[in-house]
C-alpha cells in the first residue's frame, strides 16, 4: 500500500469528514423539510472543508507529526550523524527507519546475549584453569613443609611437581597476556622476509626431545624435499604458531605416529600444513576448536598440560597477518591444521 504524505492524509481525511457532515446536514434538512439552495450547500461544504482541514492539520502537526519527527531524528542521529531530513513523506521514511532500527536492535541484543554467555564461560574457564595449578602447588608445598628429610625422594618428587605446576601457571598467564595484546593496538608485528622451511626445521629441532619421548617422528613432506619458500611475516609470531601446532600434533598423536609439515605455492600466498596421524577430532568440535579454553576432551587435555589457549593464539596471530587458518580431521586417522602467509617477492 502506498504511503501518503501528511498533507495528502489531512486533505483526504478532511474531504471525507466534510462529505459525512454534508450528508448529515442533507438528512437533517430532509427530515425537517428545510429547503437550502445549491450555493448555500457549496458555501457550507467549503466552510466545513477548510475548517476541518486546518483542525486536522493542527492536530497532526501538534500531537502526532512532531512526536514522530522527534523519534525519527533520534533514530537518524544514531544511524547517521550530520544528515538532515528534507523529504516530505516522513511517515513512510519513519516506518522504514523504525523497521531497520528494530532489526538492528534485535541483532545487537542477540550479539550482546552471545557476548554475555561467552564472557561468563570465559571467566569460568580462566578461574578453573588457574585454580587447578594453584591448588596443586598449595597441596605440594603444604606436604613439603611436613617432610623432615629434605633429601628424600618424596621431597624431591613433590618439589618437582610443584615446579611443574608453577610453570603451567606461568604458561597460562603468558598466553592470556598474548591473547590480550592480540586484541589491542599493542600487538605489533615486525614483518621480515624469511624461509618458512628453515623455521619449521628449527621448531622440529626444538621439539625433538619431546617427540622422541613420545616416539613420534617429525618430517617434511616428500622426504625432506619441501620447497624452500620465503614468506613475509613476523618471524617470532609464526615461530609461536608452528610451535603450538607441532607440539599439539605430538601431544595428541598415536604411539609410533608421524608429524608432517607441508608447504604449497598458492601464487600470492604460501600454505603451510601440519598433519598428524593421531586420534583425530569429531566434526562437531571443529567449529569451536579455536575458541579460548575449548577442549575436545577436558580430562585428557588437562592431563596433557597446556593452557587451553594455544589454538586461540594461533588464530589471532594468523589473522593479525591478514591471513586464514583452518582445520580438517578424521577420527582415528589424523588431523591437519593449515594456515596461509604472504609470499615474499623474488
Amino acid at each position: 500500500m502506498k504511503q501518503l504524505s501528511p498533507k495528502k492524509l489531512v486533505f483526504y481525511a478532511s474531504f471525507f469528514t466534510t462529505i459525512v457532515q454534508l450528508l448529515i446536514l442533507l438528512f437533517t434538512a430532509h427530515i425537517f423539510n428545510y429547503r437550502i439552495s445549491i450555493n448555500v450547500y457549496i458555501f457550507i461544504f467549503l466552510a466545513f472543508f477548510i475548517s476541518t482541514y486546518f483542525l486536522f492539520y493542527y492536530v497532526l502537526q501538534e500531537f502526532i507529526y512532531k512526536k514522530i519527527k522527534l523519534i525519527y531524528k533520534s533514530i537518524r542521529t544514531v544511524k547517521s550523524k550530520n544528515k538532515t531530513h528534507k523529504s516530505e513523506n516522513i511517515l513512510k521514511e519513519v516506518e522504514e527507519e523504525v523497521e531497520q532500527w528494530k532489526a538492528s536492535q534485535k541483532n545487537q541484543i542477540e550479539q550482546f546475549k552471545k557476548m554475555e554467555k561467552y564472557r561468563k564461560e570465559y571467566v569460568g574457564n580462566v578461574s578453573h584453569e588457574l585454580k587447578t595449578p594453584i591448588f596443586n602447588i598449595q597441596g605440594y608445598l603444604e606436604t613439603l613443609t611436613s617432610i623432615d628429610d629434605k633429601n628424600s625422594k618424596i621431597f624431591e618428587s613433590f618439589l618437582n611437581k610443584a615446579i611443574e605446576n608453577t610453570e603451567r601457571l606461568n604458561t597460562i598467564v603468558r598466553d592470556l597476556e598474548i591473547i590480550s595484546k592480540s586484541e589491542t593496538d599493542s600487538f605489533d608485528l615486525t614483518l621480515t622476509s624469511f624461509s618458512i622451511r628453515n623455521l619449521v626445521l628449527k621448531v622440529f629441532d626444538e621439539l625433538e626431545m619431546i617427540s622422541k619421548k613420545n616416539n613420534i617422528s617429525l618430517r617434511l613432506k616428500n622426504n625432506g624435499k619441501c620447497p624452500d619458500f620465503k614468506v613475509v611475516a613476523d618471524k617470532e609470531r609464526i615461530h609461536q604458531v608452528l610451535s603450538n601446532l607441532i607440539a599439539n600434533a605430538i601431544k595428541y598423536n598415536k604411539p609410533n605416529g608421524k608429524v608432517t609439515a607441508s608447504c604449497y605455492d598458492m601464487e600470492e600466498q604460501i600454505l603451510i600444513e601440519i598433519t598428524d596421524t593421531g586420534i583425530g577430532i569429531k566434526q562437531k568440535h571443529l567449529p569451536r576448536l579455536f575458541e579460548r579454553f575449548y577442549r575436545v576432551d577436558k580430562n585428557r587435555s588437562r592431563k596433557k598440560g597446556g593452557s587451553g589457549l594455544g589454538l586461540a593464539i594461533v588464530k589471532h596471530i594468523v589473522e593479525s597477518h591478514g591471513q586464514t587458518v583452518h582445520v580438517r580431521s578424521t577420527p582415528d586417522i589424523g588431523t591437519t591444521f593449515g594456515f596461509t602467509l604472504q609470499k615474499a617477492k623474488s
